[in-house]
């Protein structure tokens, strides 16, 4: 059997491992249009600021160990530029030398993740202009961190752009959010990120709200970001308003995409096409709460996807169960977790839905050194269905919402939290967990 992989990274390699391990006699091939293979992009901004020294700590195995160890044809500086569904056969471009290949299949995985987006500013081909989502990514932007650079401009407030504030300022740069919407971290509600915006503030990192950037102005490298309201000083800029799915080698396939270009798979990571699956960020993720096709492309999701196409592929028959929205990311001292729907989307799908917000303390308040936590959490006002929660702190966030995700992807109601048997002792808890706190205040 031939098995064919587009993409050397997270859902790709966890594929061809399952393959490895389940058909001795496979003929694996993959092609990965970089020349990195297998590595954490979640670790990259903590090698920016020196907390991980290194961007080679971040690689799970190098090119020559699926070579050698586990004899897998990996080719690098491969990029896929078509695939002929009919004839079961992938052209490309050798990125480096410009020779074309062509290789048949009789299984293939799409697993070409995506791509930062670079909206269409004027002056966005200035030196000092970034994204961030490889590991080359990120040594040309710590290459190009001279001690020159004082002024950094970080436009979009999500995961990346938080995690890049914080590493940047522990290097000492001045750091400023640009935010085309009003609040930054937009996986929270309003209320929530009011925490965010405090905890940039006490930090010096200046936030902008409600602008759109216009263009960016310099000579021979940027200099200032214009937005509908100022121009920004900028000795360097990171853009990460969000990533787009790599398909645009598809385009003349019948493959079917979502509406964001997310490539639609079932619960065996198949797609519509004979032998053809789909995994990693280039794929949509089946929502638990939502029940609908959804795409949140994280790094968990990932690795779960390729593992399941992969066992399949090699003639097993496991299925992606779905996800349920599970994130978390630390800013400055702050820890921000969430998992399940917000109060937007939850309007959007048109639930009844019912939002209670308290403050709690991580640990039993009286025990020294407690920390606040707030807790938001929403249900289903008409089956007291849980539907999400929020929760920001300095310690015990990620407990909180992975007991939050556990009783979602079992599809528990809002009351059953109170009977939840949780670890309870002084140094590490109240009597009543913070997010039992919030049920016993739901309406019966």
């Amino acid at each position: 059997m031939k098995y064919c992989i587009i993409g050397g990274d997270a859902a790709g390699m966890s594929a061809a491992m399952q393959i490895v391990r389940r058909d001795p006699e496979a003929t694996i091939t993959v092609f990965e249009r970089g020349d990195i293979y297998s590595y954490g992009q979640c670790g990259l901004p903590y090698t920016v600021s020196g907390l991980i020294p290194s961007t080679d700590d971040l690689i799970a195995r190098s090119v020559a160990t699926f070579r050698d160890r586990y004899h897998i044809d990996a080719r690098t500086c491969h990029e896929v530029r078509s695939i002929d569904s009919e004839e079961k056969k992938v052209v490309g471009v050798h990125t480096k030398t410009g020779e074309a290949f062509f290789h048949s299949y009789d299984k293939l995985l799409i697993a070409s993740g995506a791509s930062p987006v670079m909206p269409e500013w004027e002056g966005n081909h200035l030196p000092g202009i970034h994204t961030i989502k490889t590991i080359p990514d990120t040594n040309r932007l710590i290459n190009d961190l001279t001690s020159a650079v004082r002024e950094v401009v970080i436009i979009g407030g999500g995961y990346i752009g938080l995690e890049m504030a914080e590493n940047l300022h522990a290097l000492g740069k001045n750091v400023t959010i640009i935010q085309r919407g009003n609040h930054l971290g937009n996986m929270f509600d309003e209320d929530m990120a009011q925490s965010i915006h405090d905890e940039a503030k006490k930090h010096g990192i200046s936030v902008y709200l409600q602008e759109e950037v216009k263009r960016f102005k310099g000579h021979d490298r940027v200099q200032f970001v214009k937005t509908n309201k100022r121009d920004v000083p900028a000795d360097l800029v990171i853009v990460a308003v969000g990533i787009t799915p790599n398909v645009s080698f598809l385009k003349n396939n019948d493959i079917h995409l979502h509406d964001n270009g997310a490539i639609l798979v079932n619960h065996y990571m198949e797609t519509n096409l004979e032998d053809i699956y789909a995994a990693g960020d280039c794929a949509t993720q089946y929502h638990l709460v939502k029940e609908m096709d959804d795409y949140i492309p994280l790094g968990t999701h990932a690795n779960k996807q390729g593992r399941i196409a992969g066992i399949n592929m090699a003639g097993g028959h496991q299925t992606f169960k779905g996800v349920v929205g599970s994130s978390i990311v630390k800013f400055m001292d702050l820890a921000l977790g969430k998992t399940g729907i917000n109060e937007r989307e939850a309007n959007e799908l048109q639930f009844s839905v019912e939002a209670i917000t308290t403050e709690a303390k991580d640990i039993a308040g009286y025990y020294p050194d407690a920390k606040p936590l707030t807790v938001k959490l929403l249900y289903n006002k008409s089956n007291q269905r849980l539907l999400g929660g929020q929760i920001i702190g300095y310690h015990g966030v990620d407990k909180r919402v992975d007991v939050l995700a556990t009783a979602l992807y079992n599809k528990m109601d809002f009351h059953e939290l109170e009977d939840l048997d949780l670890c309870y002792a002084p140094p590490f808890n109240s009597v009543w967990d913070p997010i039992q706190q919030v049920a016993r205040r739901a309406k019966n």
